[in-house]
């Protein structure tokens, strides 16, 4: 099984390795600290499993989850995270996700998470099970009507990249378009979600799991 790890903390990723090194049929082939990298290295090496910190600086790890899985439906990801909130949860599972391991159980669930989704199956930490299926429940008896306005893509990575106080230059350089672009995304957003300044839309970005701003 070749890996791929993505997470900011250099510690974590250490640990990680030195947990899936001691795995006979396991091997680390590459090693992610943001969200850009980590799709960059999928294209490049293809592993078949990219455990996937979903907050991270730059490009979170949920649209480096969507973005991957675009070019590469048969990688299996596994999102990492600290956050056991319902939304943060359902949206790794949307995006593609095939399992979701809490960090604070990570090394005592993480070999059962590997094994599973590479048998096809998928896993939650067990702390989380009830989420999903309260979300489920929960859907069922919404009224659509209600919904949120929905982000795309890259008014998601606009979002995170506002929040972490990237100016529209900045902004403009690390998605490769103009700053005119950018700029238009950026009120576009702010039209769509009916915000009027940039703390509204860094509040939105945190409670979405946009960004944790604690890079």
């Amino acid at each position: 099984m070749r890996i791929l790890i993505a997470d900011d903390h250099g510690i974590v990723r250490q640990g990680l390795k030195s947990l899936i090194e001691h795995q006979s049929d396991m091997e680390v082939i590459g090693e992610a600290e943001d969200g850009r990298i980590a799709v960059e290295l999928a294209k490049e090496l293809c592993p078949d499993v990219v455990l996937m910190d979903i907050s991270m600086p730059t490009l979170n790890g949920m649209e480096a989850t969507r973005l991957i899985l675009q070019e590469n439906k048969n990688i299996k990801v596994i999102a990492l995270s600290m956050h056991s909130d319902k939304h943060i949860v359902m949206e790794a599972l949307e995006v593609g996700a095939s399992a979701y391991v809490l960090k604070s159980y990570l090394f005592d669930e993480l070999i059962r998470a590997l094994e599973q989704v590479m048998q096809d199956g998928y896993y939650l930490s067990p702390r989380i099970t009830n989420v999903v299926i309260d979300d489920y429940v929960c859907k069922s008896r919404k009224n659509e009507s209600t919904a949120k306005p929905k982000l795309t893509s890259r008014e998601r990575q606009i979002a995170q990249l506002v929040a972490e106080g990237k100016t529209i230059k900045e902004i403009a350089r690390i998605l490769h378009i103009s700053s005119k672009t950018a700029d238009a995304n950026r009120r576009q957003i702010m039209s769509k979600l009916n915000m009027s300044g940039v703390a509204e839309l860094t509040k939105y970005a945190l409670r979405e799991g946009l960004t944790s701003l604690e890079f």
